[in-house]
């Protein structure tokens, strides 16, 4: 006999429908074709030993299960409990005649019961759009799948559960979930606050300005001085997700696993910070199974590198082509995936390998030249792209314990949100802009229009305080978000001179 059940593989984050066909006949034999791996063809024994614990068994005949198509490799172990429904219904072991209707996926115990699975939310939306009744998964990826409506998803627990189902001798509800008053209901609502940070204004300033335009942004000072601080507060200023926005960051944590449990659905913009021992394809994703990265798990979300000139130069540099583009393209001889990686990049360092140099108390012990050496780690195509460069001093002990507690991050964040407001009415027309900091320079030309007062202001900016050529797009990118915060829609000497401060690494003589 026969029987067509469905399953899903996930293909970069989108997920594409598997047939598992099994046919039973005369004979003594299993075969397992359609490009499975070793854990997909492992997939044999568990379900053997589940469905005896369960009082049913693998037929002593001649089995051939083809997952199809053929030509997509099947990965891991989630193929168990649609291939072994394959078995009973083509073996009369249980009713076949509502299998086909349902996609199933879940990686089976030795006792039945399901393991969770990854890409729960990908899998529910292919299904919605295949036409499938409803989808069966582990009762932990139920709430996540339900995220999706007009389609039936049932939270499994053990296969024993699935066969009630299919034999109509089972009472599974399934599971429902209101995605807009999940969205709505979490939203800002953050562990950290920017009012607990104490002095630093002209740092919170600027990561104002960056939050507002989405620009990337260099932290360097001396150890101590709260640069991981405010960077963790950065995703507090940002703007909420919208429910787009919360979808594609959720199918991203989706299909790499990274779903706290209990969880259907990303509603704060992720902060990841790595460490600086990563590999490449552990930052920009990859792998012989390739598998987002941190950079496409910070999606919609600030990626922050700490200690950023530790890092390895090989890693850094994979990382010019997301943040240029948004997206990262893994290619295999066979394949090619992408994973979106719209990101804010905030890196912060040392300024020398002792940490003190320009310290207000602190001597710095680095010799001749030590300094430039340490800065020449980062490359200068790697610090082209990031618009805003700031030095944190430390806090003085007794301004620490005086100074009153910091502006609230909701009040900062509204500035934002109406900065981001006039930019998106700016860049209507552009589909792929969405803030200032994405303007290429045609579009900067025809937007960041100076006046001849701050054209002499920015030429003698650059020569004065030896800046280089590279400051100059920066510039004015930075200057016009500083127009939008302040609601001017032309660009003033004033915003012009508050950028400039933003270019500390520019300077040449910077180290020396």
């Amino acid at each position: 006999m026969l029987v067509k059940t469905f399953g899903s593989a996930i293909v970069g984050i989108d997920a594409l429908t598997i047939t598992v066909e099994v046919s039973i006949d005369q004979g003594v034999a299993f075969f397992m074709v359609g490009l499975p791996d070793s854990a997909v063809k492992e997939s044999h024994q568990r379900i053997e030993a589940a469905l005896r614990h369960n009082g049913f068994h693998i037929p002593g005949k001649k089995i051939v299960i083809n997952l199809a198509p053929a030509d997509i490799r099947k990965e891991g172990s989630a193929y168990d409990l649609t291939i072994a429904i394959g078995i009973l219904a083509a073996s009369q072991q249980i009713k076949h005649e509502k299998v086909g209707e349902y996609i199933i996926m879940g990686e089976l115990s030795l006792d039945g019961g399901l393991q969770p699975v990854k890409g729960a939310l990908p899998i529910a939306i292919e299904a919605k759009r295949k036409g499938f009744k409803g989808i069966l998964l582990p009762f932990v990826n139920a709430r996540e799948a339900a995220i999706v409506n007009d389609i039936e998803v049932y939270g499994i627990r053990s296969v024993k559960e699935v066969i009630d189902f299919f034999n109509g001798e089972g009472q599974i509800k399934p599971v429902v979930v209101d995605s807009r008053e999940t969205f709505s209901t979490k939203l800002n609502t953050y562990d950290v606050d920017f009012s607990d940070v104490r002095g630093q204004q002209n740092i919170k300033r600027a990561l104002e300005i960056a939050a507002a335009g989405g620009h990337n942004v260099i932290m360097i000072g001396p150890p101590g001085s709260g640069k991981t601080m405010l960077a963790r507060r950065l995703p507090t200023i940002l703007p909420p997700l919208n429910l787009k926005e919360a979808l594609e960051t959720t199918k991203i944590h989706s299909v790499a696993g990274k779903m706290p449990r209990g969880t259907s659905l990303i509603t704060q913009r992720p902060f990841r910070a790595p460490h600086h021992t990563i590999s490449d394809a552990g930052l920009v994703g990859g792998g012989s199974f390739p598998q987002p990265g941190e950079v496409s798990l910070a999606h919609h979300g600030v990626l922050f590198l700490d200690e950023l000139p530790e890092f390895k130069r090989s890693v850094l540099e994979v990382m010019r082509q997301p943040i240029e583009q948004r997206s990262i393209t893994i290619s295999r001889a066979r394949f090619s995936i992408e994973y979106p990686a719209s990101i804010m990049l905030v890196t912060a360092m040392n300024p020398c390998p002792c940490g003190y140099y320009n310290h207000p108390e602190q001597e710095c012990t680095c010799g001749p030249g030590i300094v430039q050496k340490y800065l020449s780690r980062i490359s200068g195509p790697l610090l082209d792209r990031i618009d805003i460069q700031i030095e944190v001093v430390p806090v003085k002990v007794n301004d620490l314990v005086e100074a009153a507690p910091g502006e609230k991050s909701e009040l900062i964040r509204e500035r934002v949100i109406a900065a981001r407001k006039i930019q998106d009415k700016r860049f209507e027309e552009y589909s792929s802009v969405h803030c200032n900091a994405q303007m290429g320079a045609s579009l900067l030309k025809n937007i960041c229009i100076i006046d001849n007062d701050c054209k002499k202001l920015l030429t003698h900016a650059i020569t004065k305080l030896n800046l280089s050529a590279r400051a100059y797009d920066r510039i004015l990118k930075v200057s016009r978000t500083i127009a939008d915060l302040d609601g001017d829609t032309d660009i003033r000497a004033a915003h012009l001179s508050e950028a400039i401060h933003y270019r500390s690494l520019d300077r040449e003589n910077w180290g020396t």
